[in-house]
């Protein structure tokens, strides 16, 4: 008994499948243009279906050169089995339909094309079997899946509503073909998000936001993302800047000593609009990245650094109370414990963690970063004693104090361990001087004057800021990101306490460095915000892909790392591989093999990497 391969054709377009049964191919011929193999056979069947058959609704017919209509048409053929073992017996091309069979063999069925999203088809057997009809899907999606795993419903709630309706799951379009390798691993994590270690072992680099040359990212690093994946939490940075800038315009109107300037206070009511617009615009578009990708979200909370920028909203609503044009101890006293509320939560999580001794413990997630965890506090504290309360910011400045303490001796004796920061977070060295300087003013609101205690933090953070100020080679060869508005907030926040130091120490000195504070902070911020705005609509490079939050849950494995090291087109000459383990509960990480692999693209001498994976 001889056995038939059944082949489609789709569109014009040939292609073979190999499984058994095959699924039928179909290809649409013109009523006049049928040649080939057996050019009469088809001619003939096409002229006997065109008379017996009436044209189905929905297909559109048009007139060919003649006049006659031309209806398209669903062309099966069956073939026998190549003896070599080819599954393919013929070959087919657009407008050119010619097969290699034995005449005795072929088999051809050819009816109306279906305008529905499914086809029928009528595949003949060998040696006299009755025909079979069957419907055969046709995938019409072409929309990009490949960044549904970071949506909100990670693609479930749609094909829950497809197996609802009773639809046959799709196929995926071509375009998920290229990265279904790259993503297979991640799918198969269970929506859960990867470790601190994880992040730590995957990524470098500053605020750990580069992807280590042995990484596999779960997205394509070679194009553009959504905006919405590209934004980061670490934008509302520029809230920090801006607003802080609002209260200083309103110390430099009202304070007794800078009150030789003759300040406007049109400009504090200037620079609070525009905080408050950018506020707005900042929090609506993270809020829409929350409703549609909120598993990138969730990876970003998990992320040891970039969690503390979530602080970061709330500091910016308390500069703006704090910065309003109207009286502060006219702002009702709710204000104050709603905002509070959401910081008091991160407290919480944050300090519990750095106390566990898990891998989230402050000796091995200490960065300077971690200051906006702290600052919260003490501007909590500062804006509620100008409000009038007392047991609240005085609970908030405790809490801030002591941990602070322990942050600013973490990061001072830098373990043997812990790698240097790299240049490009040489910025954020400056959040070093945000908590001291707030820190003093919120302890001179409370006590009711710029006191002992208030001006030991004060003086801790001019020391700090002279100590970052004179090394002038942090500040060369840095490009720009939202790390730079690291330099505006911690600036602004010193300049203000100086402010309300010289109100106490009323001297040429003081005044003459409050002055000189404040002129800096000013065009510090000036010179941000217009580099932010030049690199956001000119170059259009502010945000460039996250692949902080794109990388696998688990060690991509040593075949995906060499595939994906020649695909990148590096030249390697060797390759030095340092897998770590854990013992039990342990949460040290110990080198426990090496794996050396010479791989080269090119001829020629390379000189070695090493590229470890922690």
């Amino acid at each position: 008994m001889a056995s038939t391969q059944t082949i489609q054709l789709a569109a014009g377009l040939g292609t073979t499948t190999a499984p058994s049964p095959p699924a039928p191919l179909l290809t649409r011929l013109p009523s006049h243009a049928a040649a080939g193999v057996h050019q009469s056979m088809i001619t003939d069947s096409v002229s006997r279906l065109k008379s017996a058959t009436s044209i189905p609704a929905g297909v559109r017919v048009r007139p060919d050169e003649d006049g006659a209509p031309e209806v398209p048409y669903a062309v099966s053929l069956s073939v026998p089995a190549s003896p070599s073992g080819v599954p393919l017996g013929a070959s087919i091309r657009r407008g050119d339909a010619r097969a290699q069979a034995a005449p005795s063999e072929t088999k051809i069925d050819i009816h109306p094309a279906e305008p529905s999203h499914s086809q029928l088809t009528m595949i003949k057997g060998a040696d006299g079997e009755p025909p079979v009809q069957c419907a055969v899907p046709r995938s019409t999606s072409t929309r990009d899946r490949r960044f549904d795993q970071f949506k909100t419903f990670s693609g479930r709630l749609e094909r829950q509503l497809s197996s609802l309706r009773g639809m046959p799951p799709q196929e995926p379009a071509d375009i998920e073909t290229a990265e279904s390798n790259k993503i297979s691993e991640e799918e198969a994590d269970g929506g859960e998000v990867p470790t601190a270690d994880r992040y730590f072992a995957a990524l470098e680099g500053p605020e750990l936001d580069t992807l280590r040359a042995t990484e596999v990212a779960v997205l394509p690093k070679d194009e553009r993302w959504p905006f919405l994946l590209r934004f980061p939490i670490s934008a509302f940075g520029m809230c920090l800047g801006v607003t802080s800038q609002a209260m200083l315009w309103k110390t430099l109107a009202t304070e007794p000593s800078t009150a030789f300037l003759g300040v406007s206070p049109d400009v504090n009511h200037a620079l609070w609009w525009l905080s408050v617009a950018l506020m707005v615009l900042v929090s609506a578009i993270y809020l829409l990245k929350v409703v549609f990708y909120f598993e990138a979200v969730r990876r970003e909370f998990h992320h040891p650094i970039r969690v503390n920028f979530f602080f970061a909203p709330w500091i910016a609503c308390l500069f703006l109370v704090k910065g309003s044009p109207r009286p502060v101890w006219t702002i009702h006293h709710v204000v104050w414990f709603l905002l509070m509320a959401p910081i008091f939560l991160l407290d919480l999580k944050i300090y519990g963690q750095w106390m566990s001794g898990g891998e989230r413990r402050l000796s091995k997630v200490a960065n300077p970063s971690n200051h906006l965890a702290i600052v919260g506090n003490f501007v909590g504290a500062l804006l509620g004693a100008r409000m009038g309360l007392r047991e609240g910011p005085i609970f908030f400045f405790a809490v801030g104090l002591v941990h602070y303490i322990v942050l600013f001796v973490t990061l001072y004796q830098r373990l043997p361990t812990n790698v240097q920061l790299p240049k490009e977070l040489h910025p954020v060295f400056f959040l070093f001087i945000a908590a001291p300087s707030v820190a003093s003013m919120a302890w001179a609101r409370l006590r009711g004057e710029f006191d002992m205690g208030a001006r030991v933090a004060y003086f801790v953070a001019l020391f700090l800021f002279m100590s970052l100020a004179v090394r002038a080679n942090m500040f060369r060869g840095i490009r720009f990101s939202l790390a730079w508005w690291a330099y505006t907030f911690p600036m602004t926040s010193a300049a203000i306490a100086t402010v309300l130091y010289a109100s106490e120490v009323t001297t040429v000195a003081t005044r003459s460095l409050a002055v000189g504070l404040s002129g800096i902070a000013t065009v510090t911020v000036t010179g941000v915000l217009a580099t932010t705005v030049y690199h956001a609509f000119v170059r259009k490079d502010l945000f460039p892909n996250d692949v902080s939050i794109a990388i696998t849950r688990r060690k991509p494995k040593f075949s995906k790392i060499l595939a994906h090291l020649r695909s990148s087109g590096a030249d390697v000459k060797e390759l030095v591989f340092s897998f770590s383990s854990k013992n039990g509960a342990s949460d040290s990480d110990d080198s426990a093999s090496a794996v050396s692999k010479d791989y080269s693209n090119s001829s020629g001498d390379q000189s070695p990497m090493t590229r470890p994976i922690n």
